[in-house]
């Protein structure tokens, strides 16, 4: 089967940078949740990726960016080894250039127009960190952003598969990035109500009372299996489904029915050609809100059944980054794939009765005989995307 094959992975988050630190954090219970109730990449040095004057020149999310597409193209080997016209990058990001934004509009605000750096448009805007990936890389397939809330990791994946099974590519560089930790957006979602009070993120607690902003990037390597394997490329994973679907219901709130997420869910297995049975283990949007939580576990039931696979969230360790969600996420599942091993929920202690599902809470569950993963992520505008992730 020529399908489509994960090669290279990608990630600084919270907790750790790296693959396999990132998935040993998880594995250990690691938090990256200060205090202060956000999540911040706090060991990341834009310098250790590029130079000063690189790093003064691109917005934290491109840093963000930067550092997990090299760590997945190193690892994948692309570097004068594919064809560059053959390569394609397609990064996401929710809001791009949020740090840049908030500080040009001061500077303009109390200084004028002659205060405003020229390179605001270019560090701010959302396809800075596709543009300087593939500038870095060289990659001359097609190449841009996709912005849908905390759905965008996931879609950037899910169009990236679609991009080879229509050969234009072989490889795509695909992921999120996101570096939102600036006052204004967090002024935003706290006047909104969606963020917890007590900085605390409790995906389908009982007690759960909104959700912890982090930040962070992954990225992977997308390949068709045949250019993989007549490289020598390592498999790592495959990528064998993807459904999209839109509540077109409500700007912010899921559908109480969960019908957007029950078409992606539905959509991806049918794409991979797979049964509800067939599904090992679910990486859940899990952001902590009261609605999103109620809402994603009723349809998860509705669609893999009352005795489901095993479910958990990755955002009680690491918050929710938002546009990087959804492939950090998917990283997530093809390390539980590769390792046999399901991270817990962490902050997980008292399950709401709406949100009933094998939870894995409490300690990391091995799963030697996993085989399929599936991960869910769901944004603001009610755009929805479901991957299923399969083993080598």
């Amino acid at each position: 089967m020529d399908g489509i094959v994960v090669t290279g992975r990608g990630i600084v988050s919270s907790v750790a940078n790296g693959a396999d630190e990132f998935f040993d954090a998880l594995l250990g219970m690691r938090s990256g949740i200060t205090d202060d109730g956000v999540a911040p990449c706090a060991e990341f040095e834009a310098e250790t990726v590029m130079t000063a004057k690189e790093a003064r020149r691109n917005d934290r999310f491109t840093q963000l960016a930067v550092g997990a597409a090299d760590e997945a193209a190193a690892e994948a080997g692309l570097m004068g080894d594919v064809e560059p016209s053959r390569v394609g990058v397609i990064v996401g990001t929710g809001v791009g250039g949020l740090t840049t934004l908030q500080k040009e509009c001061q500077v303009w605000l109390e200084e004028g127009d002659r205060a405003v750096s020229p390179l605001f448009v270019p560090m701010m805007m959302p396809n800075a960190a596709a543009g300087q990936v593939a500038m870095r890389l060289g990659a001359h397939g097609p190449g841009f952003s996709v912005a849908s809330a905390c759905a965008t990791g996931a879609h950037a994946i899910g169009e990236a598969k679609r991009m080879i099974e229509r050969n234009e590519v072989d490889v795509v560089i695909a992921g999120g990035t996101e570096a939102a930790l600036v006052g204004l957006c967090l002024a935003a979602f706290r006047r909104m109500g969606a963020l917890s009070r007590e900085g605390v993120s409790r995906p389908f607690d009982v007690n759960r009372d909104g959700f912890v902003m982090g930040e962070g990037a992954a990225v992977l390597v997308l390949e068709r299996e045949a250019h993989a394997t007549a490289r020598g490329a390592k498999i790592l994973g495959r990528v064998t489904g993807y459904g999209a679907s839109n509540d077109a219901f409500h700007i912010t709130q899921p559908e109480e029915n969960g019908r957007g997420a029950i078409e992606a869910m539905t959509a991806a297995l049918r794409d991979a050609d797979l049964s509800p049975s067939d599904v090992g283990y679910v990486n859940a949007h899990g952001t902590s809100t009261p609605f999103n939580d109620r809402i994603e576990a009723q349809a998860i039931r509705q669609v893999l059944g009352e005795d489901g696979p095993p479910v958990s969230s990755c955002k009680g360790a690491i918050g929710h980054t938002l546009g990087a969600a959804g492939a950090i996420e998917a990283l997530a599942c093809v390390e539980a794939l590769r390792r046999g091993a399901l991270p817990p929920t962490l902050g997980l202690e008292e399950v709401d009765p709406e949100c009933e599902a094998d939870h894995v809470a409490g300690a990391p569950r091995e799963a030697p005989d996993l085989k399929v993963a599936l991960s869910n992520s769901f944004g603001f505008g009610g755009q929805n995307a479901t991957l299923v992730l399969q083993a080598a």
